[in-house]
């Protein structure tokens, strides 16, 4: 056999090179709700544990981003991309805060609604894109936006979900690749879907296919779309009343699975037809938070109405896991609790711990792979919690609406190690990038990290 010529050898290890980078930025990446696979973990990310918006300690930078939006930022690269929906109103409503009302916000004037590309390093704007002006076709909670859907990118697009105002695809650079109309997605309370409330689901992009999950008051739906193309590949009818959590991707056992949410219908479906692999029912009659896979289990919490529950679920499970009346496991559900879990947050499982924050900021800690329980210690945030927790070197992060983010020691045993105000608003959940933690605020991007 011949030797390798100088030229092979060049090209294998371009290639081998080009790979390893392309693994890397990965890595890097935060490319939708919650980062990674939705785990709302970064390691060696070196963020600092105290700083000071209000005094300017451990800021990088701070950029103004106009309108409403609860969308969390999305990190590729040194580009940041957020969404925003800008109301004519000047003066528009969003009720933060502790309370049970079920009222939409009263704004139906036009909106802009926007794409922004800002600089990871120094805060500056690289582009913005307005996607849609218009009046909103449905309305929102009066603590929702018109800009909930966190985006998602895979590096070579940029994926903008305004529910009703339609889904749009850019590439990093700004410009528009394909749109699609999904319809009106209304979204209310399972008692009275005459109520609207705005929709929250966030895409995901995985394999070159988007995903979306459009659980609403109408004929709800799983779907995927060719990334390139916006074409799309599949559509699958779910019974289902509105939801607002987004759907996770898991690998098992080299077959992609997508892990939804629901109150009829939790389950799981085949990535590449869409065909049901297991369904259950039972929990809160109206979920918000995200499937997460660690520890070769897939967690699901929810909470309002009669439960509140945490499912620690086997991937390999098959058909119907629903658990018969008084059952906390089966087969298939390795523990569960029925009461307890967190209404608007997604669980935080970090190592061999997961953390489950309530609206009020009272925080338990259980083990991941009993369900024990650790610790339940109120943060006292004073007001509300709707932003889920973060993970980074062994410290977790928990945001409040009023502005505040705790800082607690990652473990078996409670620690709180720093508490530091945002000096603003503070509902969407924040993205982990290597020395910074990006937070989105009611009025800023904010890049926190040492000085």
């Amino acid at each position: 056999m011949k030797k390798p010529t100088f030229l092979v050898l060049t090209v294998l290890l371009f290639f081998a090179c080009s790979s390893n980078q392309k693994t890397e930025t990965f890595e890097q990446s935060w490319p939708s709700f919650r980062g990674q696979f939705a785990s709302g973990i970064f390691d060696n990310a070196n963020i600092p544990t105290q700083w000071d918006v209000v005094e300017n300690v451990n800021v990088k930078w701070k950029t103004p981003i106009p309108g409403l939006g609860h969308s969390s930022p999305v990190i590729w690269g040194d580009k940041i991309f957020v969404t925003t929906a800008i109301s004519s109103n000047a003066e528009e409503i969003l009720k933060v805060g502790l309370y049970g009302d079920g009222d939409s916000a009263q704004d139906t004037t036009v909106h802009q609604f926007k794409v922004y590309c800002i600089d990871k390093n120094n805060g500056e704007i690289l582009w913005e894109r307005l996607a849609h002006k218009g009046v909103p076709k449905t309305k929102r909670h009066t603590k929702a936006t018109q800009a909930n859907c966190t985006p998602a990118t895979d590096g070579k697009h940029v994926l903008a979900f305004f529910a009703s105002e339609g889904l749009y695809c850019y590439n990093t650079n700004g410009e528009l690749l394909w749109t699609k109309d999904l319809g009106k997605l209304q979204t209310g309370p399972s008692r009275d879907i005459t109520l609207d409330w705005g929709f929250a689901s966030s895409p995901v992009i995985y394999d070159d296919r988007v995903v979306v999950q459009c659980d609403h008051s109408g004929e709800s739906f799983l779907a995927t779309f060719d990334v390139e193309t916006g074409e799309e590949i599949w559509r699958m009818p779910r019974d289902e009343f509105s939801t607002w959590g987004s759907p996770t991707v898991i690998n098992v056992n080299g077959s992609p699975q997508i892990i939804v949410n629901g109150y009829n219908h939790i389950g799981a479906y085949n990535f590449e037809t869409g065909a049901e692999i297991w369904r259950m029912h039972g929990g809160g009659d109206n979920p918000v938070p995200t499937p997460v896979f660690a520890n070769n289990l897939i967690y699901i919490n929810s909470a309002h109405g009669k439960m509140s529950p945490i499912y620690a679920i086997k991937p390999e499970a098959k058909v119907d896991i629903t658990l018969k009346e008084g059952e906390l496991s089966n087969e298939y559900i390795v523990w569960s609790i029925d009461r307890g879990g967190a209404y608007m947050t997604t669980n935080l499982v970090y190592g061999d711990y997961i953390y489950n924050i309530v609206n009020n900021g009272l925080l338990s800690c259980f083990n991941a792979l009993t369900g024990e329980m650790m610790y339940k210690e109120p943060l006292r945030p004073g007001g509300g919690v709707s932003a889920s927790g973060v993970a980074s070197d062994g410290r977790l992060f928990f945001t409040s609406e009023p502005g505040d983010v705790f800082v607690v020691k990652a473990g078996p045993q409670f620690e709180l190690l720093a508490k530091n105000p945002m000096g603003n608003i503070c509902m969407a959940t924040p993205a982990i990038t290597e020395g910074a933690i990006i937070f989105r605020t009611q009025n800023y991007l904010i890049s926190i990290g040492e000085q």
